[in-house]
């Protein structure tokens, strides 16, 4: 159990380096595994006094900071759920993750980016009746000791996630202690970390990366861990650089952050070894220039919150591959292929992508609808994406179902197009969807936020398609140039958002006057 190899970490080696936090500016504060341990045990004795039972839900919106991991492993240590919560969430989104856990507690900063959590926290209080206590972070900083620890099973539930809503409807996600271990401990020998290894967690840890590709491996591994408060792309880099960090595990938009300032710097990050993107495909031209700017390997990967990650690029192998493709099967799980009707497709067709692990979620939190359509009738977890998986196994998403343009009957390969789009030097983001056409059902629109200073319009897009010999009937058939894409707190695009706004925008000029 996680918290059993802290408490190893703390006993033989107390005082080596667990935790550095970097706040604004680079400001840094840094716990030992002992004074980790310390404070663990700390938030575990308040909670069981609150009387906090185990199985029972605790809810936390916090930053990057020291006592999120605390108080996980304190959460934890009683036997009960950790139910952290992205901290740029507001009264909507908590209210009903609130009400839908039934979580008693709540822990929240009193500020944070300048927003009153403590304020909101109280106004939530007062309107949910299951919420007991609000406890804010500032008043806490005196902890009891002395609490005992629950006796945990593998088998028992560790944490109650809510998906981030790149369909626009979150869901709980239930983990237990069991599917989160072995998801850890295949993502490290995948990727051959060590405790020798600094592990650095830009992505909040109140989301999986962060949570179980950040906080949890390192804990595991006894390894060092970054964590930043806020994201900004200078402060990371410089941390990055000073505390000698050697894996990275995040968005692709962290990538791209990370890239821009290596090359204003003129400098690269010598530690580094492995840069792992997620949550969106990595643009082609990026990845090749991160490779160099950064000096680390860098390269796809897949993962979702109900299944952990299940595929991952081969450290060491073909650069290309692991730039161009979402890896491969990690070890002792099954990826397939299927149509609409379940049959399982050869290598190289498209279909619907399924993944069978033993890493996979207890179920979705009061939906048992939703769960059951979420397997198939042999366990394997439908991931609502398109894919390919060639000859050799590599895996290549290559849309979301929801997301598929169909312009009268021929199916737009949007994610190859978006790549295509990447490559143009005034674009630095793209994302194609579907907007609604009377004649062929839909057609496509791409969103594109332009580089500073560059220009693109409707014609030298075309032109740019026609160069790299795109197929006419895949050109997107309007262009919205806008200041930046709506993304989810772990990096995915809103194709939702940008769909409905396009949908809006052509029923509002369709209507007279």
């Amino acid at each position: 159990m996680i918290t059993e190899l802290v408490g190893r970490h703390a006993r033989e080696r107390p005082g080596d380096r667990a935790v550095v936090e970097i706040g604004d500016g680079g400001s840094t504060r840094e716990w030992s595994f002992g004074e980790l341990a310390a404070a663990a045990e700390g938030w575990a004795t308040l909670l069981a006094s609150l009387g906090v039972a185990p199985g029972e839900p605790v809810a936390y919106q916090l930053p990057n900071v020291l006592a999120f991991i605390a108080i996980s492993l304190g959460v934890l240590r009683i036997g009960a759920v950790c139910e952290p919560l992205m901290p740029i969430f507001r009264e909507r989104e908590l209210e009903f993750m609130l009400r839908e856990s039934g979580a008693r507690v709540l822990i929240v900063p009193r500020t944070h980016r300048r927003h009153d959590h403590a304020q909101m926290a109280q106004g939530l209080r007062e309107r949910i009746p299951t919420l007991e206590h609000v406890l804010v972070l500032d008043e806490c900083a005196s902890l009891p000791a002395g609490a005992a620890a629950t006796e945990l099973t593998s088998a028992m539930t560790a944490q109650l996630l809510f998906t981030s809503g790149s369909t626009g409807e979150p869901k709980g996600v239930l983990q237990t202690h069991a599917s989160l271990n072995l998801a850890a401990r295949i993502h490290t020998r995948h990727f051959r970390l060590t405790p020798a290894d600094v592990i650095y967690i830009p992505s909040p840890l109140a989301h999986q990366t962060g949570f179980l590709y950040g906080m949890w491996i390192a804990l595991m591994l006894g390894a060092p861990q970054v964590i930043q408060t806020s994201w900004d792309a200078q402060t990371g880099f410089a941390a990055m650089q000073q505390t000698g960090v050697t894996f990275v595990q995040a968005a692709t938009p962290f990538l791209a952050d990370l890239v821009r300032v290596a090359g204003e710097r003129e400098q690269t990050l010598t530690a580094l070894r492995t840069f792992v993107a997620t949550g969106a495909a990595i643009p082609r031209e990026l990845a090749r220039g991160a490779r160099e700017a950064l000096g680390a390997e860098v390269g796809g990967a897949f993962g979702t919150t109900e299944s952990c990650l299940g595929a991952a690029f081969v450290p060491g192998g073909d650069p290309d591959h692991a730039w161009s493709t979402d890896g491969q099967a990690l070890e002792g799980i099954t990826l397939r292929i299927t149509d609409d009707e379940g049959n399982v497709l050869p290598a190289g067709a498209e279909g619907n992508f399924e993944v069978l692990t033993a890493t996979l979620f207890e179920g979705y939190l009061n939906r048992p609808q939703l769960t059951a359509a979420a397997l198939t009738e042999d366990g394997y977890y439908r991931t609502g994406d398109l894919a390919r998986i060639d000859a050799h196994g590599n895996l290549k998403i290559t849309g979301r179902v929801k997301d598929v343009i169909n312009r009268g009957g021929e199916k737009v390969p949007v994610v190859e197009v978006e790549q295509v789009l990447y490559a143009h030097p005034a674009v630095s983001e793209v994302a194609i969807v579907a907007m609604p056409d009377v004649r062929l059902g839909e057609r496509a629109c791409a969103f594109v936020v332009p580089r500073p200073g560059m220009e693109l319009d409707f014609e030298e897009m075309q032109r740019h398609l026609d160069e790299h010999r795109v197929s006419k009937p895949y050109w997107p058939e309007r262009l919205e140039l806008v200041d930046a894409l709506p993304y989810t707190p772990s990096g995915k695009i809103q194709k939702f958002v940008l769909r409905d706004r396009i949908a809006a925008e052509l029923e509002r000029k369709a209507v007279p006057g």
